[in-house]
């Protein structure tokens, strides 16, 4: 059986937590910043966990078990 490949997109994207929760950045916090009020800005910084429904897709895209 040949080895599986991680997919180098999602190992960009995804981080595999200490405790084995999927850590995502929050999406809106690249460009047009400047109409973005400071509190929204300070919430878009922060990371986040993958919603559970994606959880699976995202596990088999970075080769976790």
């Amino acid at each position: 059986m040949p080895k599986m490949k991680t997919h180098k997109g999602a190992a960009g994207r995804f981080e595999v937590g200490k405790r084995g929760k999927i850590k995502r950045r929050r999406s809106g916090h690249n460009h047009i910043l400047e109409k973005k009020s400071p509190k929204r800005k300070r919430r878009l910084n922060t990371e986040t966990t993958v919603h559970p429904n994606d959880v699976p897709q995202v596990r088999r895209l970075l080769g976790v078990r």
